[in-house]
């Protein structure tokens, strides 16, 4: 029987303030037990293991990334849009280390909560991009770029890698304006490309 006032909802967050503090891969399912006054054999009425706790953090995780890129850009488009998601991004990533470390995870395509989960995620981006007249491809590659610039200045910045004294919101600013400078380009190129 399922413990009174547990439910998944529950046994998910408290995962996933655990793999913030302590680390995903330091997550285990004793952890977990003890965090929430329970006996490890009653967390398998909510998770089927280690590994589906993860594939259910990764999730989880893709669904609050995905919630936080759309609240940054309701109400925005284009340059705005984008540089309040590139914030809200970065602040996902620090707020929570160990969620997002869980969002980087490979989706199996065969799992479709998973496979859904994370198209879900981009879904946000691609709407802004469509006002810079990028669809198809062009856009598919643009997200690409703007996660490889997120992730890698998320993932330097948690490694303790970027070491001189200067201030990294401001490098982070300027290197989403340079991205942000590309896109108009391309941009520019298309219209350019188009006109009679």
């Amino acid at each position: 029987m399922p413990r009174a006032g547990l439910d998944s909802q529950k046994v998910m967050q408290t995962a996933a303030a655990l793999a913030d503090e302590h680390g995903l891969e330091k997550l285990t399912l004793a952890m977990l037990a003890k965090k929430l006054g329970i006996r490890v054999p009653s967390l398998y009425n909510h998770v089927y293991g280690l590994p589906d706790l993860r594939r259910k953090l990764t999730i989880h995780g893709l669904n609050r990334l995905r919630d936080a890129l759309t609240r940054a850009a309701a109400g925005r488009s284009g340059d705005d849009a984008m540089r309040a998601m590139a914030e809200a991004y970065l602040a996902f990533a620090r707020r929570h280390p160990g969620l997002y470390e869980a969002t980087q995870r490979q989706i199996d395509r065969q799992d479709a909560e998973a496979a859904q989960a994370a198209a879900e995620v981009i879904e946000p981006v691609l709407l802004v991009l469509e006002s810079y007249g990028l669809k198809g491809d062009a856009a598919v590659h643009t997200v690409r770029g703007f996660r490889s610039l997120l992730h890698g200045f998320a993932s330097i910045e948690r490694q303790g890698g970027f070491g001189m004294a200067l201030d990294l919101d401001e490098s982070f600013r300027q290197l989403v304006d340079i991205f942000l400078k590309g896109i108009q380009s391309l941009r520019q190129t298309k219209l350019n490309d188009s006109a009679p």
